[in-house]
């Protein structure tokens, strides 16, 4: 793949939360909260893409006010929890910040994520995302999901960018 040539549009991210920002590893207590583990070389690269213009989009199944606290803490205005329907979601956003599908990186891990993958300009996975994921994935990172992945495709992009 020619990265400058595939990467040169992005203009935004779109990423999952499970399986991608987290390992996909959910700790449950007896009272019923539920704990995830994010990676802060991941909250860096989100913060430092923000910081330098590109816009940064969250798209979850599940929805959670643990979940939601960590991506407001980095500075994340598009937070879309508790989606049942990705494309629809993908849709609305590109509209809301006149978008072009080619111009978003997405990072997805699981089927869920594949239609709005199959419609971006980069479709990107984790090293451990689902078979059917890495089948259809323009790029796939070394690393796993919570452990790296996003920081590598941001900073992927934002070098070829000269912004990083």
């Amino acid at each position: 793949m020619n990265k400058q040539l595939a990467f040169s549009d992005i203009k935004a991210f779109i990423f999952d939360v499970d399986g991608v920002l987290t390992d996909g590893t959910m700790l449950c207590f007896a009272n019923g909260e539920q704990v995830r583990a994010f990676n802060i070389k991941d909250g860096f690269a989100i913060r430092h893409a923000i910081k330098k213009g590109y816009v940064i989009a969250i798209i979850s199944g599940r929805k959670e006010e643990g979940v939601y606290k960590r991506l407001q803490s980095l500075d994340v205005q598009h937070i879309y929890l508790g989606v049942d329907n990705k494309d629809e979601v993908f849709q609305a956003f590109l509209q809301e910040q006149n978008l072009r599908p080619e111009q978003v990186a997405y990072m997805g891990d699981d089927v869920p994520d594949i239609a709005v993958m199959q419609q971006c300009g980069l479709a990107a996975c984790p090293a451990d995302a689902a078979t059917d994921v890495l089948d259809i994935c323009h790029y796939v990172s070394e690393s796993l999901g919570g452990k790296g992945a996003v920081r590598d495709l941001i900073e992927m992009i934002m070098k070829t960018h000269s912004k990083w």
